[in-house]
């Protein structure tokens, strides 16, 4: 591989030198780029070999300048990886490795389209002339339907349970009302002395307000969300790391494959949408051995969420002892409401169906009323 990589790392068209790499790895957020780049610059350290990193929301002159240097490790996200090619400054002709990471979020959540044209329309190899990985730590099974396109007799390996959690974090819920989270959020925080606590939220306005709060009460934070700029990410992502601010505010950005040390406490201040956010949220403790702890707001607004918990929770053991009793609470109400909800739409639809009918009769009525009054004057009019 060292020697066929090596020729093949950047090829001349037109007098313009196109970086043509031969492992090629996508990943869905600025954040895991640079992760999987260093980690990449790690493995080929005194190789020879070249790997260079390009994502968006940075000057994309500075990246034209690496690729016309040539790589053979390109790690890139798909926007801004399509740009390129589309510009002559990367092929994808001499391509052997294809790596998707957080594969079924790249195939599910709008990627799937460039995704497509990177691997169909680009002159990258067919799948029996290339070895293509993806990694994910949840796959359900629409996504592996989809993500078959991409594969030749492929091998579906699996650690652990998939779509599960491990038995290092202890997950805890809290069941409150939007009203008192700052109060729980205050006294969860007071007793993570040691290690780092990430929380999560659902939109970049809540990312911002939750730094304020807890700046303007003496912790050390910072945030992390898609409306920062890029460089404003990587400062507070690596003042996290290095402990500088003991506490993260992100959106689900920071949710998939981020590898941080010490973060021994991870909170879900807004519970997420659905069980795979769920599961990769809580993914960021309890790794490489280690032990964490996961706390989440559970409100009214999750009680969607609460049967699929109790799916999950049932095969974890490590859980505390309310948990169950809330999550099926949640879930209870959760069923309550929706039969509810289904007898006020048939009642609202018998009393329409009930309204129609007397509305027709009324101007039934009056219509009648004006044939007669029309009949009266007809006949006194030919009378005279």
């Amino acid at each position: 591989m060292h020697k066929r990589a090596a020729a093949t790392a950047a090829t001349v068209v037109t007098g313009r030198r196109k970086a043509s790499p031969t492992v090629l790895v996508l990943a869905p957020t600025r954040e895991l780029t640079t992760q999987i780049f260093d980690e990449a610059r790690k493995f080929t350290f005194k190789t020879g070999l070249h790997s260079i990193v390009v994502y968006g929301g940075t000057d994309i002159r500075n990246q034209i300048t690496q690729c016309s240097r040539g790589c053979d490790i390109l790690v890139a996200t798909p926007g801004r990886l399509v740009d390129l090619i589309d510009r002559g400054h990367v092929t994808l002709s001499s391509v052997h490795f294809l790596v998707l990471d957080e594969a079924d979020r790249m195939l599910d959540m709008g990627f799937e389209p460039q995704i497509r044209y990177i691997v169909e329309k680009t002159g990258m190899p067919e799948p029996g002339y290339r070895n293509t990985l993806m990694f994910s730590a949840t796959f359900p099974k629409n996504i592996q339907k989809l993500a078959s396109d991409f594969l030749s007799d492929y091998v579906f390996l699996t650690v652990g349970r998939v779509g599960s959690t491990t038995e290092n974090i202890t997950q805890q819920f809290e069941s409150c009302s939007d009203y008192n989270k700052k109060d729980l959020l205050m006294q969860h925080i007071s007793q993570s002395k040691d290690g780092l606590t990430l929380i999560f939220v659902q939109t970049k306005k809540e990312a911002d307000y939750l730094e304020n709060f807890l700046v303007q009460n003496g912790f050390r934070t910072s945030s992390i969300h898609g409306g920062r700029s890029q460089c404003e990410r990587e400062y507070a992502l690596n003042n996290f790391k290095k402990g500088i601010t003991t506490i993260l505010v992100a959106t689900d950005v920071a949710s998939r494959g981020l590898d941080i040390e010490n973060v021994n406490h991870v909170i879900n201040y807004d519970m997420p949408e659905n069980i795979d956010d769920y599961v990769h949220r809580i993914g960021r403790t309890g790794r490489n051995g280690n032990t964490g702890v996961s706390t989440g707001f559970f409100t009214d607004k999750n009680k969607n969420l609460a049967s699929e918990l109790i799916k999950l929770l049932e095969v974890c053991q490590s859980t505390n002892s309310g948990l169950f009793e809330t999550c099926k609470r949640g879930e209870q109400v959760w069923k309550q409401r929706r039969i509810q909800s289904q007898r006020w739409w048939r009642r609202r639809k018998r009393r329409r169906k009930s309204s129609i009918r007397w509305w027709r009769i009324w101007i039934w009525r009056l219509r009648s009323q004006r044939r007669w009054r029309r009949w009266i004057w007809r006949s006194l009019l030919n009378k005279h």
